[in-house]
């Protein structure tokens, strides 16, 4: 497995810098010295002060000891957009702002991708039977998309909003990021939704403008389309937008600066990645599914991939992408970092398992692009087993703490990491919170950071509401089991490796055997006295398949099994994930 990477990913790119950020490491350097409640303000120059006034808008100054800085995704342009009024990026305050816990889906095909098949009728429909509250869809961006498709699905979108009122439908597009694999991006409602991502795919599209291959210049590429996509809200041309990740592991090419550029760019619209990628149908073995590699995770290094990236991270591990299921791997590099970073579960839907349609006689690629789109289904006379996705919400779900049932709640929820996601429904409800007693108080939820005097006593909470219902495999799924990991915290080692790939300091800490338990129930965790900055996340399992973790038994003595290509019967081995909380000190 020899390759020349050189030409992707050179070093001399690994500390992160790009064109449109020439002062990266002297911004951090100045909001550093402004978060330092140690530091007087006459001892501050003009502009620590300024930046100090600003993070006091957005109500993060004497939260946090220096050096922990970087917490919350905390930048420059977020905390001025606080000072404004109308900050969103941090994520204080999560656990008095859920209201509805609303599962989705971001990442949706229809009959605009070259690749699909379904109106957008079809899968809206398919989705909220199959109890989706909110949607985006996402078809291929690429040259006939950006001059008709972005165009021409928008009318479908709007008639099923129309038609589906108490289903949140986002229009978005999958961006082909340039130098990397794929992502979701969408924006909210509104007049301009399509003239945004009309213009942001024709300037920022790595298939239009011929922007795949390796390069620094690429990579700059997407950074600039991420900011980009920021300044849109900024001039509230549209009132929101998100980037996340889609399939990250698939082929090796995401490298880790590049994930923390995105990153980096704007954290308000760059925030997650696919925990879990979709295709999960593809596992389902031969005689009664495609017997391929579940998730379509069946690739191996190439002249591209990253070349830290072990051959293991090709496959998925309990369906799930293996920068997520790794304790202890890049995901968790981030967190320890103290660098918000979401995960979803997505069904990637583009032809469904089971289904009993096809495509229309005539829909040729040559006529797909002439028109931008296939001609709506016909009835097939057969039913579909080699297709390896599941329609919206029969298998993966994506749930989000949103204050109220709307769009920008959603996404707001997303942003502010209020996330948790599981297959085959494998629990019907999840409430987590830290909660700190003694010298200090407080409480947070998913995505939040709670701060509070060193020497309180910090305790987690977890109430599971079992499934009492059977899900679209027909039975009723059971927890088996609980995961707490806890990683330490260390904001100042995030500029010294950008292509970091692990946190040494997280491990699985405490395992709870839940086998037979229904109803609603709380776990109790005593997490000790606050000393330190850490954080903490969940992940729960049916106890069908396991293996002690990439990293070792020492770090995960019993983590999702990796998946075996032609054998990995996605109904077989149910996890669920959260989002972490992170718990800080502040004095």
């Amino acid at each position: 497995m020899s390759h020349d990477h050189s030409p992707r990913h050179p070093r001399s790119h690994g500390d992160g810098h790009s064109p449109t950020h020439p002062h990266a490491h002297d911004v951090d350097k100045v909001t550093r010295a402004a978060a330092d409640a140690s530091v007087a303000d006459a001892d501050l120059s003009p502009r620590e002060l300024s930046r100090r006034r600003l993070l006091k808008a957005a109500g993060v100054t004497g939260a946090l000891t220096a050096g922990v800085s970087g917490m919350l995704g905390v930048t420059p342009a977020m905390a001025e957009e606080a000072g404004r009024g109308r900050g969103e990026g941090t994520p204080r305050g999560n656990g008095r702002a859920v209201r509805h816990w609303l599962a989705g889906d971001h990442h949706i095909h229809t009959q605009y991708s070259s690749d699909g098949q379904y109106t957008v009728l079809d899968q809206a429909q398919h989705g909220a039977a199959h109890g989706l509250d909110w949607m985006v869809i996402t078809d291929h961006g690429g040259a006939t998309h950006a001059r008709l498709g972005v165009d021409l699905v928008n009318p479908d979108i709007r008639a099923a909003r129309a038609e589906l009122k108490d289903t949140l439908i986002f229009q978005g597009l999958e961006w082909n990021i340039p130098a990397a694999e794929h992502g979701t991006v969408f924006v909210a409602p509104g007049r301009h939704e399509v003239e945004v991502l009309k213009q942001f795919e024709t300037d920022y599209d790595g298939s239009v403008r011929g922007a795949s291959g390796n390069s620094p210049e690429n990579e700059a590429l997407a950074v600039a389309g991420i900011q980009w996509l920021g300044r849109q809200k900024d001039r509230r041309r549209v009132e929101d937008a998100l980037f996340l990740a889609n399939h990250p592991a698939r082929n090796g090419i995401d490298s880790p600066h590049e994930v923390r550029a995105w990153r980096d760019a704007d954290p308000r619209i760059a925030v997650g990645w696919e925990g879990a990628p979709g295709h999960q149908a593809a596992g389902l073995p031969k005689g009664y599914g495609p017997g391929s590699a579940r998730g379509y995770y069946g690739n191996s290094a190439g002249p591209n991939s990253f070349p830290g990236y072990p051959p293991e991270s090709y496959r998925s591990w309990g369906g799930f992408d293996f920068y997520t299921a790794t304790v202890g791997g890049l995901w968790d590099s981030l967190l320890a970092e103290g660098k918000p970073w979401s995960i979803s579960a997505n069904s990637d839907s583009h032809v469904n398992w089971g289904d009993t349609s096809r495509r229309p006689d005539g829909s040729t690629s040559e006529r797909f692009h002439a028109d931008g789109r296939y001609g709506d289904p016909v009835y097939a006379g057969r039913v579909d087993l080699a297709a390896g996705d599941f329609w919206p919400g029969m298998y993966s779900r994506t749930h989000v703490g949103a204050a109220e049932r709307g769009y920008t709640a959603v996404m707001r929820g997303i942003r502010d990491g209020r996330v948790w996601v599981d297959h085959g429904r494998l629990v019907k409800n999840l409430d987590v919170r830290v909660v700190a007693s003694g010298r200090g108080t407080g409480e947070e939820t998913l995505g939040g950071t709670l701060t509070a005097r060193r020497g309180s006593r910090i305790e987690l909470l977890v109430t599971v509401t079992a499934q009492d219902v059977p899900n679209w495999g027909m039975f009723l799924p059971r927890l088996n089991r609980v995961d707490l990991i806890r990683g330490a915290v260390d904001p100042l080692h995030a500029s010294s490796d950008r292509d970091r790939l692990t946190a040494p300091d997280t491990r699985v800490v405490r395992q709870t055997d839940t086998s037979g338990r229904t109803g609603r129930f709380t776990l109790r965790y005593d997490l000790g006295t606050l000393e330190e900055p850490f954080y903490v996340r969940l992940r729960g399992t049916d106890g069908n398949r396991q293996q002690p973790g990439y990293l070792g038994a020492s770090v995960d003595p019993a983590g999702p099994a990796i998946d075996v290509v032609g054998d990995a019967d996605p109904w077989r081995d149910l996890w669920f994930y959260t989002n972490p909380i992170w718990v800080l000190p502040s004095r």
